[in-house]
């Protein structure tokens, strides 16, 4: 077993590397305990379809930090991840990026009781897992327009994840949406609500997963002035009638 664990974590240190980021010991033994975790959780509620090491260590932990080719990390400091589910891309961010403050909002709460224990468990300081919807969440003082930076792996339109995530972000910060494949023609549809929220979108950036035919495209988009206090609109109506 302990050759074993050895292996992992050199192998989580080694696909770190191809990103250009050099994982210390102590961090690569925090994301195989995130794995860990992850595994032995998932068996009591539902937290991911994916449970082989090699594929949660590509699918979750190598993409959710695989925005750093994308974005200086080291000039954010707040994050909120929307719809973050078992913790991605929020708690992989937090484990390479240590100096982040980050927040974990989802709606379902056995998944932020996971996220409260991952914080613990992984010695995650200034992580707060928010047990919520983004739809109410966003008219929270506490929340809104307070991050340099927000995030989401949801899978949603992207006018409508807009709307869900443009509220907590600070003006001139800015929301990165992961998508796969082409997002083009998504982007372009989207440009209404980019107005609506002002938001602009700043550039598509894609990148190719490494060791892997996986392709991942970030939408950029950055805040140019405070929000209309009706955005977002009510639970529900977001997904219903997007903008």
């Amino acid at each position: 077993m302990e050759t074993y664990v050895l292996e992992a974590k050199e192998k989580i240190r080694s696909s770190f590397e191809k990103l250009n980021l050099a994982l210390s010991e102590e961090q690569a033994e925090k994301f195989y305990d995130y794995y860990r975790l992850l595994v032995e959780w998932n068996e009591k509620i539902n937290l991911t379809a994916i449970t082989d090491f090699e594929q949660v260590l590509l699918k979750h932990f190598i993409d959710s930090c695989a925005l750093c080719k994308a974005l200086d990390m080291e000039k954010i400091q707040t994050v909120i991840d929307v719809g973050t589910g078992a913790g991605f891309p929020g708690v992989p961010l937090k484990i390479v990026f240590p100096h982040l403050k980050i927040t974990l909002l989802d709606s379902l709460n056995k998944r932020i009781v996971f996220l409260d224990e991952i914080a613990k468990q992984l010695s995650l300081n200034n992580v707060e897992a928010v047990h919520g919807r983004a739809e109410e969440a966003g008219h929270n003082k506490k929340y809104r327009e307070q991050y340099d930076l927000c995030v989401s792996r949801a899978v949603a339109n992207l006018s409508v994840l807009m709307e869900y995530c443009t509220p907590f972000v600070k003006t001139d910060g800015l929301f990165v949406s992961y998508k796969s494949g082409e997002v083009e023609e998504e982007a372009e549809q989207a440009h209404r609500a980019a107005e609506i929220l002002h938001c602009q979108m700043e550039s598509i950036e894609k990148l190719v997963l490494p060791d892997s035919d996986l392709s991942r495209s970030f939408v950029m988009l950055r805040k140019k002035q405070p929000l209309d206090k009706k955005y977002p609109r009510r639970a529900g109506v977001p997904a219903k009638n997007p903008l």
